[in-house]
């Protein structure tokens, strides 16, 4: 072999080694694809869509309502599943579901992003400290905080999805969309 080839066969394989530790280094800390793998989140996420999840953003500010989350459920639920659903209730928040809608201290949400309103009944519940109520967007179909009789704490947030990206038809940012009547 040459000089040259050795090189080069060097060069390459460094190359290689260094891009295989930034993105193992990037899916560890930064950034990750998910896989959504139910309907709990329909119309916004549809099924085995593809999300990308920052896993940073929750060290440096707190959820707010109506970001969609990934996170390991509550240990009662007996699953090692991920969940992903949205932030509707938030520490300290009076939450009541009535009326097919959902209200916060009182007041009504506005969530567009809904395809049919609500058909259960559901607290009113205040929300503890250092948790956090979730409901899926698709809520009368959806395993989420109405049922699971536990709140999801802030340690088993593992990030925030923020855009799907697969299939390509599917693509777009995932927003808030959540207001007050």
């Amino acid at each position: 072999m040459s000089k040259e080839f050795k090189d080069f066969l060097k060069d390459l394989v460094s190359i290689v080694a260094i891009a295989f530790i930034l993105a193992m280094l990037l899916r560890t800390f930064v950034i990750e694809a998910r896989v959504i793998p139910s309907g709990s989140m329909l119309p916004t996420i549809q099924l085995k869509d593809r999300v990308m999840v920052s896993k940073f953003i929750y060290h440096f500010k707190d959820p707010q309502r109506g970001d969609i989350v990934v996170f390991d459920p509550p240990a009662t639920l007996n699953t090692n599943q991920d969940y992903i659903k949205r932030v509707i209730g938030l520490p300290g928040e009076k939450v009541e579901m009535k009326n097919g809608k959902v209200y916060i201290n009182d007041r009504p949400l506005k969530e567009p992003y809904l395809s049919e309103p609500l058909n259960y009944e559901y607290g009113p519940v205040v929300v503890p400290e250092n948790s956090l109520l979730v409901l899926g967007d698709n809520r009368n179909q959806s395993f989420d905080s109405h049922y699971w009789n536990a709140w999801l704490t802030f340690d088993r947030l593992k990030g925030k999805a923020f855009a799907t990206y697969w299939p390509v038809d599917h693509s777009k940012l995932l927003e808030r969309g959540v207001s007050f009547e």
